[in-house]
């Protein structure tokens, strides 16, 4: 087991959950970079942030869960649950937008890594939400990972809509 202080967490991890860990942030930032255009201007927005990107969550875990977590940082503005796009239901993802930095900085030190419905939950800095970001963005109307996942995750809705159609 593996002790994941850069995720500002006590937890123990896997050696799998770890390096699936590390490769999830590294897919997140160069995602982000290639999506975002202007690197700079983007960074200013990151650096002066109070929102934060909540991601791997179970299609299940509900908006109560999240805020009684998270609250544990800081005074909560708002959080918004990621849709799936076609059904309105719960995707897997959200933003957690405190009234403060120094908050929105303590979630990111404490809680990313740690667990939320028996899953590992991942938190990135968001430049702030805007309206229609809450939808997922695969073509089914969840996210982009979902459809890809060969493996069977009921707490993501089971097998990635590929696999389903196949």
């Amino acid at each position: 087991m593996l002790w994941g202080p850069e995720y500002g967490s006590t937890q123990l991890l896997s050696k799998l959950e770890y390096h699936l860990m590390v490769d999830l942030r590294a897919l997140t930032w160069v995602r982000r970079a290639c999506r975002q255009g202007d690197n700079e201007e983007q960074e200013k927005l990151l650096k002066k942030s109070c929102t934060l990107y909540v991601g791997n969550l179970s299609f299940y875990t509900t908006e109560e869960q999240i805020y009684e977590l998270f609250s544990k940082s800081g005074d909560i503005k708002k959080i918004i649950m990621g849709l799936d796009k076609m059904k309105k239901t719960a995707c897997g993802f959200c933003f957690v937008e405190y009234y403060s930095r120094a908050d929105a900085e303590n979630a990111m030190r404490y809680i990313n890594g740690t667990r939320l419905d028996d899953r590992i939950i991942r938190t990135d800095w968001d430049a702030g939400f805007k309206e229609g970001r809450q939808y997922g963005r695969g073509r089914s109307g969840g996210q982009v990972r979902d459809e890809y996942r060969q493996d069977y995750d009921a707490g993501r809705g089971g097998y990635g809509k590929l696999a389903q159609n196949q």
